[in-house]
């Protein structure tokens, strides 16, 4: 059986000219392949974790829990959104469970926490949620099956130009994946022709948008551009409307986790119209999407299929494709090199994990918020394909 070594914990250096780093063995194939998922499942972003789950629950629902004469088996462990928990749980799984993988990772610090495990352990590390560009230049052993913030920021922020918006004001939240997001919309809005009238970074924990929304309408801006996490994002397009931005005539553009499938009925008609950019849509037409849908809600019934859900779906199909490219037979970096350049039909659309960047490349959709029966969708009805982690159309 193959044994991994990984050699600094939280209470200090172990012997390491003692004990040393062995050569991973080739396990035989009879034995079980193990996922171990670490995720919120409970605190501020559990729904996050909720998400992830169900969705790699659906795609072995899909496909069953055997692959290239391995079966499959994820290992859950909540880690509450904090990333000394997330740490801890990847090194135990490592070292305790000897899990073959270690998967999920709702939010930036918890991956950039986890990297260095995954490279001390040489153990593939397929990120399903967290969106931060850069994260995947944490180690080498990083693949990610969501997308980034760039990828997605600037599919709105080309429609932007093209669409006659000449101003704009721009509203993210105070740390990296804000600050990245809103980097990537100057570059493109700019580069388009447009000016910034004003910059706002707002604090993570408990934002009043009163005050800024009053700013952004006071300066009469063509468009308010916002990347924010779906449950701020949610208060703020609650606001938005209460403010009377829309009847300003100021639009209301972003990232597509403003309007997260998951909690989209929640802002009711303060959202309608609002136009964002995202490589996923609950409403995406296609009939993989129709049955992905159907199978996530039989272990999730009580919300309905996000970006993230998508994420743990195609987490699992990006480990299963590489499994069976590799007869079942590969570990640690040959595992990952067998995911490099995997091309498959997501619910979302196609998908090629990119080899330089380790990230798909995938379609970005513009979606309108509209009304369709009695429930709010991000309805497509345009596209920007194969674009790449840095935003990039190839």
């Amino acid at each position: 059986m193959k044994k991994r070594f990984f050699l600094r914990t939280l209470v200090g250096a172990m012997a390491v000219a003692a004990i040393g780093f062995q050569a991973p063995q080739v396990r035989a194939a009879e034995e079980p392949f193990k996922v171990g998922l670490i995720v919120p499942m409970t605190g501020a972003f559990a729904s996050t974790g909720r998400q992830v789950y169900a969705g790699a629950q659906a795609y072995m629902e899909h496909h069953g829990d055997t692959v290239a004469g391995r079966k499959v088996e994820i290992i859950l462990k909540d880690d509450g959104g904090v990333a000394a928990n997330s740490r801890k749980l990847a090194q135990e799984l490592i070292v305790n469970d000897d899990v073959d993988v270690i998967a999920g990772f709702g939010l930036t610090p918890i991956a950039l926490a986890v990297a260095p495990v995954a490279t001390e352990s040489e153990t593939p590390m397929v990120i399903m949620a967290a969106q931060t560009q850069t994260v995947t230049n944490a180690s080498p052993f990083i693949t990610r099956t969501s997308g980034t913030i760039k990828q997605v920021t600037s599919g709105i922020a080309q429609w932007a130009v093209e669409n006659d918006i000449k101003t704009a004001v721009t509203l993210v939240p105070d740390y990296a994946p804000g600050y990245e997001s809103e980097e990537s919309f100057k570059k493109y809005f700019l580069e388009g022709g447009g000016k910034i009238l004003e910059e706002i970074r707002v604090p993570m924990r408990n934002p009043d948008f009163a005050p800024f929304l009053q700013r952004v309408r006071d300066m009469k801006p063509d468009a308010l551009f916002v990347m924010l996490p779906a449950g701020p994002g949610a208060a703020l397009m609650k606001q938005y409307g209460q403010r009377g931005l829309a009847e300003a005539g100021i639009k209301l553009i972003g990232h597509g986790a403003i309007t997260d499938d998951d909690n989209l009925n929640e802002g009711g008609d303060a959202a309608m119209g609002a136009i964002t950019s995202d490589y996923y849509s609950n409403n995406h037409d296609s009939e993989l999407n129709r049955k992905f849908k159907e199978t996530y809600k039989k272990f999730d019934p009580t919300s309905r299929a996000n970006f993230f859900g998508v994420a743990g779906y195609d987490g699992m199909q990006l480990i299963y494709e590489a499994l069976k490219k590799s007869d079942g037979k590969a570990e640690g970096m040959a595992l990952v090199d067998a995911m490099k350049g995997l091309s498959f039909e997501s619910p979302r659309g196609p998908v090629t994990l990119d080899p330089e960047y380790r990230d798909f490349i995938q379609n970005i959709y513009m979606r309108e918020v509209k009304k369709v029966g009695d429930e709010y969708h991000n309805v497509e009805f345009d596209v920007v394909e194969n674009v790449n982690a840095v935003g990039e159309a190839k």
